[in-house]
Formats: C-alpha cells, sequence, structure tokens
C-alpha cells in the first residue's frame, strides 16, 4: 500500500496553497492591527497634548473674573485722586496677572470695528446704523479671551447692523 507520488503531490500542493491563503490572511490582518494601533497611538498623543494645554483652563477662568474686578477697580479709581497709592498697588497686581495669563497662552479678543464672529462673540444688543455693511461690533460689554486658538470665554457685544431702510432700498436696487 504505497501511495504514488503523482497522487500525494496534489494534495501537498493544496495544502500548501492554503496555508500561503492563510498566511497571508494572517499577514494582511497584522497590517489593519497595526494600523489601528498606530492611529489609537496618535489619537491618545492629541489627546494627552490637548490636556496639558487645557489643564489650566477651569483656574484661569476665574482668574479672568478677577481681572475683570481689579480692571473695574482701576477704572473707579482713577476718579478719585485720594485713593492714587492704593490705585497703583491694584494696577501692579492687575499687570502681573495679565502677564501669568500670558504665560499660559490666554489672549484678548479683538473686537471693537471688527466682523461680529459668532465663534468669539455674544451678542447681547443689536443696534441699527447707517452707513454699516454687514455685522460690526460697535460696543464691548465685557471682554473676551482665547487660550491657546480655544476661545474660553467669548466676548460680550453690541453689535451694529445696516437700518432696515438701508437694506430695504439695497433689496429694490437688486430687483
Amino acid at each position: 500500500m504505497t501511495t504514488e507520488p503523482s497522487e500525494q503531490q496534489p494534495d501537498l500542493e493544496q495544502l500548501l496553497d492554503a496555508e500561503k491563503k492563510r498566511s497571508e490572511a494572517y499577514v494582511t490582518r497584522l497590517k489593519y492591527l497595526q494600523a489601528d494601533f498606530e492611529n489609537l497611538k496618535k489619537r491618545c498623543d492629541r489627546q494627552l497634548e490637548e490636556s496639558k494645554n487645557y489643564a489650566t483652563e477651569r483656574i484661569v477662568l476665574e482668574l479672568l473674573d478677577v481681572m475683570d474686578e481689579l480692571e473695574l477697580a482701576v477704572k473707579t479709581g482713577q476718579a478719585s485722586e485720594e485713593a492714587q497709592p492704593l490705585l497703583e498697588g491694584v494696577q501692579m497686581t492687575l499687570k502681573k496677572l495679565r502677564k501669568v495669563l500670558e504665560r499660559e497662552g490666554v489672549s484678548l479678543i479683538e473686537c471693537e470695528g471688527e466682523t461680529f464672529d459668532p465663534a468669539k462673540h455674544n451678542a447681547i444688543e443689536t443696534i441699527e446704523r447707517e452707513g454699516v455693511k454687514g455685522c460690526i461690533v460697535g460696543e464691548e460689554v465685557r471682554k473676551g479671551y482665547i487660550m491657546k486658538n480655544k476661545v474660553i470665554r467669548p466676548s460680550i457685544v453690541k453689535v451694529e447692523v445696516p437700518s432696515s431702510q438701508e437694506l430695504n432700498s439695497q433689496e429694490k436696487q437688486k430687483e
């Protein structure tokens, strides 16, 4: 009972082909898993970096409220000559606080005269004005701040818009 080599050869070739396909499937699966792992690693690194950048955001927001109150104290103190030494102390404290916030990547949102941007500004009032093109920030009610390219406190503003008469005349001209 010896099997002839010609009968064994097709069986071995089939087994070899089956093993090659299985091996290729494993390699393909390994490549997908490796790519998934790399993506996960990149995502974790991004999240870690973002966490580092914005870990101080909560305390910075509280310090911005303190800064608002110091600025109000300076504005009020400038009206009185008697409080000059106290005013100078508050101004020095305010200056130091601004430097600390700058080191944390906090910057002021410039807005008066700029085009209204809902990502940076919260409008509390619209004022119709003649000669205004589009929505322009007319007055800043509360300062807004950006921390490392993220708006952490939007500016509260009053927005100037074209008067309804101007809009009506522009629409008639288009027709």
